[in-house]
């Protein structure tokens, strides 16, 4: 491996103390590039001597061999860093990589459950009527009904809720506090929950959310809980926590929610983290307009 790559995963290791996972990673890339360089230079790579021409030309390279437009730009990010540090260094005069962008990534959009296919699920025949399937039922109710991350949900205690306002108070990222309302059948099976929960473990639970032996559910114990469950949707994707704050996303935008109300209610610090749903929402107006007879004529 060229002498001024070992140099920057040197500083890379030593000073900036990052770890083997991140500087093997650094490695392998520039390693890649240093091969192509070779292949395109009868076997010299010389530092200095790579320009423009040659990174996009390998852009396309990797892009022509299947290299998805996400990994192209990580990969290039890494070439970035190594030349950034060369011109620090004094190795080369001039960063070849100034001028040069990676390969738009498309978003995915995400992931949500349709309306009707959680309503099948929520009230069918699914849920046992013991205590772990009371508490299953609503955990999968109210991360659905009130968008919550999973986190916020494991963390959640009796007295975040105020059952008279009917709010519930929650704490995000970077322990900012807010309020979620809930209707009243949320209410109901909270209620329901709370009577189930103490005749099995007793009261003076902290948590809401517990297991058998009273202690708090774990992110990893709701995660499987709600991968189980939302697993019977066939058409499902994806099967996680988050799936349900999308769909609780989706849904308020697709009932004629504000923009700026869903922003609020989902704990996002600027709109543009919400505004990815308003592209959810378009897909789904586009299937219903394809779906009508009118616009099926239009097509033939």
């Amino acid at each position: 491996m060229n002498t001024h790559i070992n140099s920057f995963l040197d500083y890379l290791r030593y000073e900036r103390n990052y770890s083997n996972y991140t500087v093997g990673a650094y490695s392998k890339d520039l390693q890649q590039f240093e091969d192509f360089v070779k292949e395109k230079k009868e076997g010299v790579f010389e530092s200095e001597e790579v320009d423009t021409d040659i990174v996009r030309n390998w852009i396309v390279y990797l892009l022509d061999n299947k290299i998805s437009a996400v990994s192209v730009n990580r990969k290039l990010s890494s070439l970035k860093s190594f030349f950034k540090f060369l011109t620090k260094q004094g190795f080369v005069s001039v960063n070849p990589l100034r001028f040069v962008t990676g390969p738009k990534t498309k978003k995915p959009l995400p992931s949500f459950v349709k309306d009707g296919d959680m309503e099948s699920l929520l009230d069918g025949h699914g849920f046992n009527e013991d205590f772990e399937g009371v508490r299953d039922r609503l955990i999968l109710e109210m991360l659905y009904d009130t968008g919550m991350r999973r986190s916020e949900l494991v963390n959640l205690r009796d007295v975040d809720v105020d059952y008279n306002d009917m709010k519930i108070r929650v704490t995000g990222k970077r322990n900012k506090q807010r309020l979620i309302p809930f209707a009243e059948k949320l209410k109901d099976l909270m209620l329901a929950y709370i009577n189930v929960r103490n005749d099995e473990v007793g009261v003076g639970c902290e948590s809401f959310f517990v297991r058998k032996n009273g202690k708090s559910l774990s992110p990893e114990i709701l995660y499987t809980i709600v991968k189980k469950n939302l697993s019977e949707i066939p058409t499902l994707v994806k099967c996680s926590p988050h799936v349900l704050r999308h769909s609780f996303a989706t849904s308020m935008l697709n009932n004629g929610a504000e923009l700026s109300a869903v922003k609020e209610l989902l704990g996002h610090s600027s709109l543009s983290s919400t505004s990815i749903y308003t592209h959810t929402t378009f897909e789904e107006l586009k299937k219903v307009y394809h779906a009508h007879p009118r616009a099926q004529k239009e097509g033939g």
